[in-house]
């Protein structure tokens, strides 16, 4: 047995606990100290993972020791000379790809939320024996990269791992899942889905491959894992990912898989490719080529940086363009997506106060921690910063005619800091940049990364092949949906100027706009609107009742606020061209192909 050694138990998965237990075999004398992480690399919030124990207890040698909590995620074990025992329980049912749950359907957790780290001892190798549910029945299996040492038929047994960081970036996932084996150049990659679903997973795993291996071959053989699994749970309304060193953790709808014979790649399932291809890129970028300030990972507090921007953004504009440059959709549908980006961009007034930099910064405390009035306050370093790799690669392109590009960067930052386990400096990163690509870029970076103004994407994208044009959104563009266009009239449309959803056939606000019309009437969120003139109103008429007015117009508007019945006099207001329309264009194809690929219907 390792010098520390873990035992995971789904004790009582109807009332969702693990029972966990850790030996050490040479703890501190002066009385051994215990840790669990307060957050998870690549979900930066802080989640005390700490406060679903529920009991804890400490003994050696047969006998029972007194166990001190010193801060909310800290004990303190009583000196003993000889082995120590410590035993806790830990409430897991919260459904999604950062924590633990438990029921008698499945179980699943990351072990930032399970193993608490041995203080001063998180360098030393260790173990960890999985073992099934009381009753399995039916049938229990165990899915997991983590490194197998002695396992039966279904793979509950004793694992190992080097050292604690090892040991929780390799998440666990047991039940009746389904499990499908494919190779990418070499490598063996596993899809497990859980859940209940009907899907080709056949064809998922063909599509995963083509993925898988435009992104090794991307970065040069031979891919840094030795397997991989897509541990992925289905459910009816969800969508997320979190990164791991030999595989992600996925979160995706039912709805959202292929069914046996389809042929096409619905929006909904190339969602779900956009998402394994993003996370997938991951492995390389955040999970090797990472911050200094991340190596090592300091689990029990806030780590800043100002480089999300790269990390995030960067790989979402990989994740996308990946799929048209290996083939599985072609130029516009590619620019479809990016026109989805730019939309949720320039349809957030909070681009206008923070600059892509500041957002990396305080993802702790706002970018993970949003409220109703985060459209007017923030931006997404996913979203710009996908945008500002976009206008990073065409400028390197465009300046070094076609000599490099973003690719030639993230390849050699792979090279000089990703296979020598070297972290990045807050500073170091724009130097390199310029350094790969024989580019000046100080100005670019002052700009698109301290600045706020909106990225000139116009000229750079018609430099290669592609038209933007602005156009305005319909009125129904105040609900959640984000990429419907409408053709330009002969007068502009109308907006309130808020976010909607649908609240037993009334309207209730969800955001509201910094000087929209419905915020200078004082229309709030939370607010539930009535009635539109005169007239009843409903999530279904608010775009028709919009229509029969100008700007300008004063329309009184009755609701709710709470339990106040509340009178807005609105005075109407056109609406904003944030909705771009990216098309092909007969110029400059040949730069298009280098950077999109060939591939075009």
């Amino acid at each position: 047995m390792e010098k520390i050694h873990y035992q995971v138990s789904p004790s009582s998965p109807e009332a969702h606990i693990f029972r966990v237990t850790c030996t050490i075999t040479e703890p501190d004398p002066s009385g051994q100290i215990m840790t669990l992480p307060a957050w998870i690399p690549g979900s930066y919030m802080i989640r005390d993972f700490a406060k679903n124990i529920i009991q804890i207890a400490a003994a050696s040698e047969g006998q029972t020791l007194a166990i001190e909590k010193i801060d909310k995620s800290t004990w303190k074990c009583q000196p003993t000379d000889n082995m120590l025992v410590i035993a806790y329980d830990i409430y897991s049912w919260d459904l999604s790809v950062r924590t633990a749950h438990l029921d008698g359907s499945h179980g699943f957790f990351n072990g930032s939320s399970l193993f608490l780290a041995v203080q001063g001892q998180t360098h030393t190798s260790c173990s960890v024996e999985i073992q099934p549910p009381p009753s399995a029945t039916p049938q229990w299996h165990v899915a997991t990269t983590l490194t197998a040492s002695q396992l039966d038929k279904h793979g509950f047994g004793l694992y190992k791992a080097a050292d604690y960081d090892e040991l929780i970036d390799h998440p666990v996932e047991m039940g009746t899942f389904s499990r499908h084996t494919f190779e990418a150049c070499g490598v063996t990659h596993q899809l497990v889905l859980t859940g209940q679903f009907r899907t080709d997973a056949a064809r998922i795993c063909a599509d995963l491959k083509i993925i898988c291996e435009h992104h090794i071959r991307f970065f040069g053989e031979p891919a840094p894992f030795d397997h991989y699994i897509f541990l992925t749970m289905v459910v009816g309304d969800g969508y997320g990912g979190l990164e791991h060193r030999a595989s992600t953790s996925l979160m995706t709808s039912r709805d959202s898989l292929p069914i046996p014979g389809d042929t096409e790649i619905s929006d909904q399932y190339l969602e779900f490719l956009g998402l394994c291809s993003h996370e997938y890129f991951h492995n390389w970028n955040i999970k090797r080529i990472k911050p200094a300030q991340f190596t090592p990972y300091s689990l029990e507090k806030e780590t800043y940086t100002r480089l999300l921007w790269a990390f995030e953004g960067i790989t979402s504009y990989y994740d996308d363009l990946a799929l048209v440059r290996s083939g599985l959709i072609d130029h516009k549908r590619y620019l479809s997506l990016l026109s989805t980006t730019m939309t949720r961009v320039w349809q957030g007034r909070g681009r206008y106060k923070q600059s892509v930099s500041d957002s990396s910064f305080d993802a702790w405390t706002k970018f993970y921690k949003q409220d109703e009035n985060a459209p007017n306050a923030i931006v997404s370093y996913y979203t710009k910063g996908a945008l500002i790799a976009l206008a990073l690669d065409l400028t390197i392109r465009y300046k070094t005619g076609g000599k490099y590009s973003l690719d030639d960067v993230m390849r050699a930052l792979w090279l000089e800091f990703g296979q020598q386990k070297k972290g990045i400096g807050e500073d170091e990163l724009e130097v390199k940049i310029a350094e790969y690509s024989g580019v000046e870029l100080k100005a670019f970076f002052d700009t698109a990364l301290r600045g706020t103004e909106d990225l000139s994407l116009d000229t750079l994208l018609a430099g290669f092949g592609v038209k933007l044009k602005w156009q305005y959104p319909r009125a129904a563009q105040q609900t959640e949906v984000l990429n419907t266009v409408r053709k330009i009239e002969s007068k502009p449309p109308l907006e309130l100027g808020i976010k909607i959803s649908n609240a037993q056939g009334h309207i209730k606000v969800t955001h509201v706009f910094d000087n929209g019309a419905a915020q200078k009437a004082g229309i709030a969120a939370g607010d539930q609107l009535l009635a539109f003139d005169g007239l009843r109103l409903t999530a279904g008429n608010l775009s028709k009742r919009l229509q029969r007015y100008s700007e300008q117009d004063t329309v009184e508007i009755v609701g709710f606020r709470r339990d106040e019945l509340m009178t807005f006099n609105v005075a109407l207001q056109a609406a904003e061209k944030n909705i771009p329309s990216l098309t092909p264009s007969d110029k400059n194809q040949q730069q298009r192909d280098q950077w999109l690929g060939s591939i075009h219907s």
